[in-house]
């Protein structure tokens, strides 16, 4: 079972390595795609060993500008794509099928081979075209969904939400038994579930 895990430069970078290590639990094969920017991000907000943390995660790393990848075809047997965290700029890319590098190219074939692709929408707030972009990229089949916090859940940090995140996004992928925390009703004086 194969996974594209696709990194932009977007804020977040943390939920790439909180991605990679959910898809790692559900044991899944990661093709690994990180920008020039996300790099950079990487860096920055994560540390400067993370890139490394996160490509020794990975089965496969494959260049950004390598569009003759195997993750390019639809050919090539994935169960689907998570773009962690997906930038504004590579929404709109993906939105239009503007396949200009290995990450937009790789999340095209997903929409076309009707391969499921979630894209973890990093920007606040958010402008029309922000909207329009999403709207499109939900009606060629992607799934939208933006790093918000499951505030019900208490969490008791940040590590702790993001990787809430990352399993919640896996989970949209079908790959097997959900690893998300569920959400579980208080039960009240009197109330009986069954």
């Amino acid at each position: 079972m194969r996974v594209v895990l696709g990194v932009s430069g977007a804020s977040g970078a943390v939920l790439a390595l909180d991605c990679a290590r959910a898809l790692t639990r559900a044991g899944a094969e990661i093709d690994l795609v990180v920008s020039a920017m996300a790099e950079r991000t990487l860096a920055e907000e994560a540390g400067p060993g993370a890139l490394r943390d996160l490509q020794a995660l990975a089965t496969r790393v494959h260049a950004q500008r390598d569009l003759g990848a195997g993750i390019a075809s639809g050919s090539c047997p994935v169960a689907g794509m998570i773009v962690a965290p997906c930038s504004m700029r590579s929404l709109a890319a993906i939105a239009h099928g503007f396949d200009d590098g290995l990450l937009t190219r790789a999340a095209s074939v997903q929409l076309k081979e009707r391969r499921p692709l979630v894209l973890l929408a990093r920007e606040a707030p958010l402008t029309l075209a922000h909207l329009e972009n999403m709207q499109a990229a939900t009606r060629m089949g992607a799934v939208i969904l933006p790093p918000v916090p499951a505030f019900y859940l208490r969490p008791q940090s940040l590590a702790e939400a993001t990787a809430q995140i990352a399993a919640r996004a896996v989970d949209l992928l079908r790959l097997g038994p959900p690893l998300a925390r569920a959400w579980t009703p208080a039960q009240t004086d009197g109330e009986r579930h069954d």
